[in-house]
């Protein structure tokens, strides 16, 4: 960097004195006046120096880019690779004025350092967001709807770019009163937040009208959309096809089932439906009749895996030894898990037959459709001192395993024969 020149007036006082020095007549006084002024002269262009030169730093130090990059990892928490791909839309920052405050915004929300990073990588943009304008207006206008801070603040964690935008209120007012409240909305926000930039007039109202001709409450419509929130976002017509699709596997509308009904063949399309139907009546060596007794008392059987419903057909039928009509009534146990519900269950029913401590005619159905609490009060806690280890071979059976008791089929000694009955 080059030396700074000294000012004019500077130059003109060395002219001076070096006019002077240079006569004859100069005296021992002129020379100590000379001396004197030159010191000043030289203490005054190293202070000017100094300070130009200072000026010079906070110059360069001003007109540096605003390293956007590294502020997002630094201040956002944001791992280097999300950096790089959201400082492509904030290069347009030239200080960090505005995300500082936007920072100190979501700080006063409660939302902690991993939050941040979320939201940030989610939506850059929310960094250049106007404070007062706009942040501090909505939260304003969601704290008249009655939302807590928290409540707010998991709100912008499901969509900053949304709760950005003015209405988001008209949605709110909306949707929670039809959910029922903001924690079931939220339920449904999480995995659709489409739901707070769908078009209300012309596609989430017309769905809802159509699904209340069908006998759905808005309890009833709370409880489908928070598992499929879609069927309020997707193109009415799409929905009223569905709506015919689960009239079509015989559950009409109206009836308690039809919701279940249309959870069961939502977003499927007729070609998957038949061949699920299909699948049943093979799997389960089910009639015309059968199959649909089963899907209409319970739709959810068209939304197990194929898989699932040949294990359950190998257990239920060739193990137990129940008759296709029976599980054709009683569709329920296809849903039921077989490790940790159906096979230890059975064990336990059928070693309390065996070793006469049930009746025979006592239907192991009751035995599987009830609660894990009832079940135990009414099949191992009874028998504790007729069969002391008889809730220890249960969890045992919950955790895989099959203990020497419930295998009948092998030799056992005279100890592992029964479960200790006096």
């Amino acid at each position: 960097m080059l030396s700074p020149s000294p000012p004019p007036a500077m130059l003109l006082l060395q002219k001076r004195i070096l006019l002077l020095s240079s006569r004859p007549r100069a005296t021992t006084a002129l020379l100590s006046f000379r001396h004197q002024c030159l010191s000043s002269v030289t203490r005054f262009a190293t202070n000017a120096y100094a300070a130009a030169a200072a000026t010079a730093v906070a110059a360069a130090a001003n007109s540096a880019p605003f390293a956007v990059e590294d502020y997002l990892v630094s201040s956002c928490h944001l791992t280097r690779s999300q950096a790089i791909k959201a400082s492509k839309v904030l290069s347009h920052l030239k200080s960090p004025s505005k995300p500082e405050a936007v920072l100190g915004f979501l700080s006063d929300l409660g939302i902690s350092d991993a939050d941040v990073a979320a939201v940030v990588a989610y939506d850059p943009l929310f960094l250049c967001a106007e404070v007062d304008k706009t942040l501090n207006l909505r939260l304003a206008e969601l704290r008249d709807l009655g939302l807590s801070p928290s409540q707010i603040a998991r709100l912008v964690l499901v969509d900053p770019a949304r709760f950005r935008r003015p209405t988001i209120i008209s949605k709110l007012k909306y949707y929670v009163p039809l959910f029922g409240s903001f924690e079931n909305l939220l339920q449904a926000l999480r995995p659709n937040s489409y739901l707070l930039s769908s078009d209300l007039e012309n596609v989430v109202k017309p769905n809802v009208a159509l699904l209340r001709e069908c006998g759905l409450g808005d309890c009833d419509i709370a409880k489908l959309c928070v598992p499929v929130p879609r069927l309020l976002t997707t193109n009415p017509e799409r929905v009223q096809a569905m709506v015919a699709q689960a009239e079509g596997v015989g559950v009409p509308r109206g009836s308690r089932m039809f919701r279940h009904a249309l959870l069961a063949v939502a977003f499927l399309s007729e070609e998957k439906i038949a061949d699920k139907v299909e699948f049943l009546k093979k799997t389960f060596r089910w009639s015309e009749d059968e199959v649909a007794i089963a899907v209409s008392r319970l739709p959810v059987v068209l939304r197990n895996s194929n898989d699932k419903l040949q294990r359950m057909s190998e257990f239920l039928m060739s193990e137990v030894g129940l008759e296709p009509g029976y599980i054709a009534h009683r569709p329920a146990m296809i849903t039921y898990s077989l490790e940790t519900r159906l096979r230890p269950r059975y064990y336990v029913v059928k070693y309390l037959k065996a070793n006469g401590l049930l009746q025979r005619n006592r239907s192991y159905y009751t035995a599987a459709q009830v609660s894990e609490k009832v079940f135990m009060e009414k099949f191992i806690h009874p028998h504790k001192e007729a069969a002391p280890l008889l809730a220890q071979d249960y969890a045992a059976s919950l955790r895989g395993k099959v203990p020497t008791r419930f295998r009948p089929e092998e030799p056992r000694t005279d100890s592992e024969s029964t479960l200790s009955i006096p």
